[in-house]
């Protein structure tokens, strides 16, 4: 997908990148806005108002821990097999497209999960027990799926097309690795304050 919203392939769709990758952010951040409120109410009706921050710290560090140990691993997240569906690229206008693609991504469940971290997002927004608190926290993950297309900015020529591929599959294991650290951190930090 971050190949096919590049300004090469928006201006042979006769379409703006720009507006495109806006409504794309615009998406995603509704997305996780949107699935962070839901899963804030879903705290606020299932976890009892007993069940203090360090129990959900502690749970989060459960969570935090699991996601790690599957990450670590070579097989993928366990999800949707779904990708957005590419024939809107043909189908409909930019803006369509971007906005409907981001907000599928911003989400997090509704597509293919490359990193068990958006189950930690989902469960940490969950946990809040606060429609508000879990907008932010997915909002947050919503955002920066929505900043992907970025990363393509300046694909405006076949042959930086060909090398976009060829750098994706070198930092494949680079963001691997990044997002376990990220899961590390997250687990050191849940456990230090369920300490606390």
């Amino acid at each position: 997908m971050l190949a096919s919203i590049t300004p090469l392939g928006e201006r042979g769709r006769q379409s703006t990148w720009a507006v495109t990758v806006t409504a794309f952010l615009i998406g995603g951040v509704a997305g996780g806005l949107a699935i962070g409120a839901l899963a804030g109410v879903a705290g606020r009706l299932i976890i009892p108002a007993s069940f203090g921050a360090d129990a959900r710290l502690a749970v989060l560090a459960v969570v935090a821990l699991l996601a790690l140990a599957v990450d670590a691993r070579a097989d993928p997240a366990p999800g949707p097999g779904r990708q957005v569906n590419e024939e809107w690229l043909s189908r409909y206008r930019g803006w369509v497209y971007g906005l409907g693609f981001g907000t599928q991504l911003g989400f997090g469940l509704t597509t293919v999960v490359s990193s068990a971290a958006t189950y930690v997002a989902l469960v940490a927004a969950f946990l809040t027990r606060s429609p508000a608190d879990g907008a932010l926290i997915a909002g947050c993950f919503g955002l920066v799926r929505g900043l992907t297309p970025l990363v393509a900015a300046r694909i405006d020529r076949p042959e930086r097309l060909i090398a976009f591929h060829a750098g994706l599959d070198r930092a494949r294991s680079i963001a691997v690795r990044a997002g376990v650290i990220g899961l590390g951190v997250i687990l050191a930090g849940a456990v230090a304050g369920a300490a606390s």
